[in-house]
């Protein structure tokens, strides 16, 4: 074929996916050259807290036999997710104008030019702005593995991803964040409690569900294969997670280092509560008490998390704690649920806190600006904003619960949801990928 057709084709193919003015600045807005960077820095971070932040949280925290498996599935998810998002989902999330969907024009990142910005981050190059909210898909179909890890099919979670990505999360999103009508509300959710945590967990559960529990579940040793992955795996979600909380202000500033403030003693207090927890009932502290702890305080600050005082990440970590902890060592073995690495009872249990606590300790010395009043909590006595918060997320469990049965079941159509018994009992190392770890 003559060169010049390709030149052709690849003229046309750049037109299609630069469509419109290459410099028009769509939000009305200027870039910041500070936020630009503190936004790309913060991208990274919560990239990381998927690669290699959860591979290794979980990863450590399942049998020898299941230790790649476990892995793969983080990074499948991220090769998955970050594609489908640039190609339609982020469109669908964070364009249009409608109450429960937005519309295809930014498909393939079309009409996103060097200088082009967003509506919802006028300072900061919308390309960028749409990177940063492919880290938390990622991370959010990532954290859903946990549930059925050690069971589930790698082909059954890859099509899960897929299909679990647009029916529940893409609406979640665009209703949160972009636009959509529980934004409008006036639902607080800084980072994620509801599009992110809730989802996760409650997705999570309905899989644990559905799928059953592993064999042995309850009557077998299922101990962690190496804590030391897990600590390590930990480590690097505390760290990622100021750019998960911190990142959502969108811009350096104050209200970004008041987040990550809260972010890190929430975590704090969560870590010493759980593991004061387990010291007082079993006589010691687990290393797995304290990172779960932790954790717990991570997820539960994050809707809250630009809306509250420091202090008030102490008081949200000391409650998720407690309560998560409560979930995980006493509710899954009550209900006998194989929650295989407690997705529900820290992430789903956390975000339903999380949420709710936004409307009870927002205060107006953070939120508020020369043109914005700002937004009070139960505690400033606005009671009205706890209802609204309560609506969120009534809303975004039953729509999860039926957007994760309906992706379930179209997965089992195509093919069976969980490994068979022989290769659960060799591995999923062995079974699904033919690899293992050496002896």
């Amino acid at each position: 074929m003559p060169r010049v057709r390709w030149d052709s084709f690849g003229a046309a193919l750049a037109a299609t996916l630069v469509a419109g003015p290459a410099l028009a600045q769509d939000g009305g807005g200027k870039i910041d050259a500070a936020d630009t960077a503190f936004m790309i820095a913060a991208t990274a971070l919560v990239l990381m807290m998927t690669l290699p932040g959860l591979a290794l949280f979980y990863s450590g925290m399942v049998r020898k036999k299941n230790v790649l498996a476990t892995m793969a599935q983080s990074l499948i998810a991220t090769a998955l997710v970050s594609l489908l998002w640039i190609g339609v989902a982020y469109s669908l999330a964070f364009s249009g104008e409608g109450a429960y969907i937005g519309d295809a024009s930014r498909s393939l990142l079309a009409g996103i030019g060097l200088d082009t910005v967003s509506p919802f981050a006028k300072t900061i190059p919308e390309i960028l702005f749409m990177l940063y909210q492919m880290t938390f898909a990622v991370i959010t179909c990532a954290l859903v593995a946990g549930s059925v890890a050690e069971r589930m099919k790698f082909s059954a979670f890859m099509l899960f991803c897929v299909l679990w990505l647009f029916i529940v999360y893409v609406p979640s999103a665009h209703w949160v964040w972009g636009g959509g009508f529980l934004q409008k509300l006036g639902l607080l959710d800084f980072a994620g409690g509801t599009v992110v945590h809730i989802n996760a967990g409650i997705a999570g559960l309905v899989c644990a569900l559905v799928l059953g529990n592993r064999v042995g579940f309850g009557r077998e040793n299922l101990s962690p294969f190496d804590l030391s992955l897990a600590v390590v795996g930990t480590g690097l979600l505390w760290v990622g997670w100021f750019g998960f909380n911190g990142g959502s202000a969108l811009a350096a500033n104050s209200r970004a280092v008041f987040a990550i403030v809260a972010t890190h003693l929430a975590a704090c207090a969560g870590a010493l509560v759980w593991s004061g927890l387990e010291w007082l009932q079993r006589g010691k502290p687990s290393v797995l008490g304290v990172i779960s702890g932790a954790v717990a305080g991570l997820g539960t600050i994050t809707p809250a998390s630009g809306y509250v005082l420091p202090w008030h990440g102490v008081v949200i970590g000391m409650i998720a704690g407690g309560v998560c902890y409560w979930f995980c060592t006493v509710a899954k073995y009550k209900f006998r649920y194989d929650d295989t690495l407690d997705v529900f009872g820290v992430h789903g249990v956390g975000g339903i806190m999380g949420t709710l606590l936004a409307g009870v300790f927002a205060t107006r010395a953070i939120t508020a600006s020369e043109a914005d009043p700002g937004v009070a909590g139960l505690l400033e006595g606005d009671s009205h904003q706890l209802y609204v918060q309560a609506i969120g997320v009534l809303v975004t469990i039953v729509w999860c619960v039926i957007g994760t049965l309906a992706t379930l079941k179209i997965v089992s159509m195509i093919t069976p949801l969980r490994v068979t018994y022989d290769d659960e009992r060799e591995g999923l190392d062995i079974a699904l990928h033919g690899e293992a770890l050496h002896q």
